[in-house]
């Protein structure tokens, strides 16, 4: 019997296997998600470098509007440092979670942002 952390893990590389047969040299805007908070990377896979990142931790990080509040201000604040590092395209990885509520909010703010995915 699989752990539900397992299970979590197989989605999530399940996911990242087929995002690297599409992407074709696009940088993967990656999500990471708690009970809390919410946290983006934009990495280059590549090279293995961080472009950018954004998070519901940092110190100067206002939101209102509860966890999917945040997660939308995370994705603008993402779009806006894509855009200075020089990115337009990424491939969204959403991880093992489901693309709905606070992950689907930042999608929507990062294309709202100006980012294509």
């Amino acid at each position: 019997m699989l752990r539900e952390q397992d299970k979590f893990q197989r989605r999530a590389q399940r996911q990242r296997t087929r995002l690297k047969k599409s992407a074709k040299g696009k940088p993967r805007l990656s999500v990471a998600r708690s009970s809390k908070h919410i946290s983006v990377q934009l990495i280059d896979d590549v090279n293995g470098k961080t472009l950018a990142s954004a998070s519901t931790l940092e110190k100067e990080f206002k939101a209102d509007g509860g966890k999917s509040g945040a997660a939308t201000a995370v994705g603008k604040l993402i779009a806006e440092r894509a855009g200075k590092a020089g990115v337009s395209e990424v491939v969204f990885d959403r991880g093992g979670y489901i693309f709905h509520g606070r992950v689907k909010a930042l999608a929507d703010a990062a294309r709202e942002g100006g980012l294509k995915f």
